[in-house]
């Protein structure tokens, strides 16, 4: 049985002094990849030099988050696009992300759009998949994400609206969901709408999650064994076989065989 982290901040520098040892402890708990999610150029150069470190293992998504926006140093956003665009053939790299838009942690400006248009036609031209932040702006996002070619869509810890998910799902786009879906009735019910072809598991650290089982522990890919039990719970299928299709869902989607 395997599991994958298809959105985790590996190159975050709450992780910096215990990456290996991450590592040693994923691929112990069944973990067969992850994905690590950038926030600006430093931690997309980060990400890109982990999944260098553990090929087939670690994989590189990299871009500019919204909350970054407000504080990117001069040439930063070119920077990044020339990043991605420099590394387009490193098999390290396989996604740009996490980009998107948010008005519930920070405003939403008109440069918060500006940089995610020009993520979004980036990925467009390289033909590249991405991995999409949209707290209180899913109906915005998904109304914009057509108006691109884009190869592949997920939008990471999908909670609401409900009302939205079935367009998501017509659209062909992948949701993830982690370590909340054990606690949280919200995003239970988005588990049981979702189809499984669609749904994708990620652990989203290093956010701490304040509710049991996760209170007070450091967020690892070892969470992804509960999230997977939940989903099996919630589907009545049994856990290898919902292990089993998220690991090909991740699969198709990111254009890579695990290991």
């Amino acid at each position: 049985m395997k599991f994958v982290d298809a959105h985790v901040h590996f190159s975050d520098s709450q992780y910096s002094d215990c990456t290996h040892e991450l590592v040693i402890e994923a691929k112990a708990s069944n973990v067969a990849a992850l994905v690590s999610n950038s926030m600006d150029f430093e931690t997309s150069l980060g990400s890109l030099k982990l999944a260098e470190k553990y090929p087939g293992f670690v994989y590189a998504a990299l871009g500019i988050h919204p909350w970054s926006v407000s504080v990117l140093k001069k040439d930063e956003l070119q920077q990044t696009l020339d990043l991605i665009s420099a590394n387009r053939q490193n098999k390290a790299l396989i996604a740009v992300g996490e980009i998107g838009l948010d008005r519930k942690y920070v405003k939403m400006t008109d440069e918060q759009v500006m940089v995610f248009n020009e993520m979004l036609r980036l990925a467009e031209k390289l033909e590249l998949p991405v991995i999409v932040h949209s707290y209180c702006t899913t109906e915005h996002v998904v109304e914009m994400l057509p108006s691109y070619n884009l190869k592949k869509v997920l939008l990471h810890w999908y909670s609401h609206p409900l009302s939205v998910l079935s367009k998501v799902v017509e659209n062909g786009y992948s949701i993830t969901e982690g370590p909340p879906a054990v606690y949280s009735k919200r995003l239970q019910k988005v588990v049981e709408r979702v189809p499984m072809t669609n749904l994708l598991t990620e652990t989203d650290g290093p956010v701490i999650y304040k509710k049991p089982p996760f209170s007070g522990k450091r967020t690892t890919p070892a969470f992804l064994s509960m999230v997977v039990k939940t989903i099996a719970e919630i589907k009545k299928m049994g856990v290898t076989e919902v292990a089993e299709q998220i690991a090909k869902n991740f699969e198709v989607f990111f254009n890579i065989k695990l290991n």
